[in-house]
């Protein structure tokens, strides 16, 4: 049968819109919908805007291949594009003795996982680069970086509109129906919206990967994985930003932790830390601010005193809740749910940015086997 769509692809955060990308260099007419007015409100718009070298995940796990070769990828396409980057590079410091060892281990996780330029640096070494940490010792990545996120989506979504495809917003996706031949029936728009049928379906919606999975006809319940909501804040410097690099302390249980970046702006940025939260709440407390003072004098002791502002939050899509181990990303098909001509992500938070080329890459890979 002929189909309104060779692939649609729910959610036009930078995952969905990579996966559109990689599905119309395929040669494919793509649909791309997206609830919010805008393309990238969600995820995609509310972190840290960094490229992240890929030292920190567990060997062989798809976030480690991942975030080294969609980083690779990602600083060529925003060459290409003239989209704004900054390969700054990243120091990760102990702040005390006790820290040593687990930096360590970072450093040699991030060679097993191939980030090239990896350096050990002495204390009186990072503070040459950067003058006013505290640092017992660091581990210098070269390779990790700031950039436009915003920009970036909008180039992945100009090449795919360039190649025949669409970008439709303010467009919720409503339920999706396999059909008996292949491929689906799917209804998108809200009430009185429009059905149409697509040969194949990708689920990249984020914060609403659960949600999703569930209005597709014939989805096993008991494949779709907890999902948990986790909420991070961000505070901003008054003043002149105080280091070049990236600075990060050691991660944190179940995140990377509270960290410094000098943004595309100029400014300094701190953030995010994680609490767990039951709704989408981006409010941000002042009275954080005395505890993000406390962490950053640990690797900053210069702070001045209420020089902090509220910024910004965003909410990463957990897999995992307090105390539980930090779970892999989930790239599902039809050998997982069963359901041919699909693909449905869960799971996609940090380094999701950084990956996605990458993951649109393997989507594009596995569906062209359906």
């Amino acid at each position: 049968m002929s189909f309104d769509f060779d692939a649609t692809v729910v959610g036009a955060g930078a995952v969905g819109l990579a996966c559109g990308r990689a599905l119309a260099r395929r040669g494919l007419s793509v649909l791309v919908l997206e609830k919010e007015p805008h393309i990238g409100q969600g995820v995609s718009s509310r972190n840290s805007e960094v490229i992240h070298g890929g030292l920190y995940y567990p060997t062989g796990s798809l976030k480690a291949r991942y975030c080294v070769a969609g980083r690779r990828l990602l600083y060529a396409f925003l060459e290409s594009h003239k989209v704004d980057f900054r390969k700054c590079g990243k120091l990760v410091v102990a702040t005390e003795e006790t820290e040593v060892a687990r930096i360590e281990a970072i450093f040699e996780q991030g060679v097993t996982n191939e980030v090239e330029g990896l350096d050990h640096l002495t204390g009186p070494q990072a503070r040459a680069l950067e003058p006013g940490l505290n640092a017992h010792a660091a581990i210098l990545s070269p390779e990790s970086g700031v950039f436009d996120s915003h920009g970036y989506m909008l180039a992945l979504q100009g090449e795919i509109e360039d190649a025949g495809g669409s970008v439709v917003v303010s467009t919720p996706f409503e339920r999706a129906e396999p059909l008996p031949g292949g491929g689906f029936t799917l209804t998108a728009g809200g009430e009185g919206g429009a059905t149409l049928t697509t040969r194949l379906l990708v689920a990249a919606p984020g914060l609403g990967a659960q949600d999703v999975a569930g209005r597709i006809a014939g989805y096993p319940v008991v494949r779709i994985p907890a999902g948990h909501f986790g909420k991070g804040v961000y505070f901003r410097l008054t003043g002149k930003a105080p280091f070049e690099r990236l600075i990060y302390p050691p991660p944190i249980p179940g995140a990377l932790g509270t960290h410094y970046r000098k943004d595309l702006g100029g400014q300094a940025v701190f953030g995010p830390d994680l609490v767990y939260v039951e709704t989408e709440d981006y409010s941000v407390d002042p009275a954080k601010a005395g505890e993000f003072e406390r962490y950053i004098r640990r690797f900053w002791p210069g702070l001045p005193d209420g020089a902090l502002s509220t910024d910004y939050a965003g909410i990463r899509p957990k897999l995992h809740g307090p105390g539980e181990p930090q779970p892999d990303f989930q790239l599902r098909g039809r050998d997982d749910h069963g359901i041919a001509g699909l693909v449905a992500l869960f799971g996609i938070e940090s380094p999701g940015l950084t990956s996605s080329l990458a993951i649109g890459e393997a989507v594009g890979d596995m569906l062209g086997h359906d």
